[in-house]
């Protein structure tokens, strides 16, 4: 169990959950340090057709990247590090940032990939959904491996999607990806 630190920041005005890295990393869920899960086959080659597909995507629009930090704070709330498995941020949010936050943003992504691995607790992604939305992503999309659908959370629905579906929102405007084609990248060679 990693011990969380917690401090004050920005003149005050927000207190922050601190936790060191790790490999995998550890995150701040339902007010507990939690490890991801090292990645398997399944989760990988998810996240990272899921990530080109989004970097094909917002090129000139955002970046994108696996396993980046945040420091995630819905109003009135602590900050906590979430690590979703891909995330996007337009270029206008990652403007005038400095450096060291770039490397890891004060804020929600304005969309989180989540892949279910085996052990998730349904609850514990729940939350990570709730408080990335709380915090002002405007979509994040849970992909669970084992029933091969897509889950489409906005704050204000959620769409399930099955293989003959294809991922669009319009928090990614242009963005169309088959869910039978991402799960394509799973057939046994």
């Amino acid at each position: 169990m990693v011990p969380p630190v917690i401090e004050w920041h920005e003149a005050m005005v927000h207190q922050e959950i601190v936790l060191p890295y790790t490999e995998p990393e550890t995150e701040w869920v339902r007010g507990r340090a939690l490890q991801k899960v090292s990645p398997k086959r399944t989760h990988s080659f998810l996240q990272g057709a899921l990530t080109i597909e989004l970097t094909r995507w917002a090129v000139g629009r955002g970046g994108v990247g696996p396993e980046w930090r945040f420091r995630v704070a819905p109003p009135g709330e602590v900050r906590r590090p979430l690590v979703p498995d891909v995330a996007y941020v337009s270029n206008d949010r990652l403007r005038g940032l400095s450096d060291e936050e770039l490397e890891v943003p004060p804020f929600a992504p304005d969309v989180a990939v989540e892949i279910l691995s085996p052990d998730d607790r349904r609850v514990d992604v729940n939350d990570k959904i709730d408080t990335y939305l709380r915090a002002g992503s405007s979509l994040v999309i849970v992909v669970d491996p084992q029933k091969r659908v897509v889950e489409l959370h906005d704050p204000l629905a959620m769409a399930r999607l099955d293989e003959g579906a294809t991922i669009e929102h319009t928090a990614l405007p242009g963005f169309r990806y088959g869910v039978r084609a991402l799960f394509a990248v799973l057939r046994r060679p």
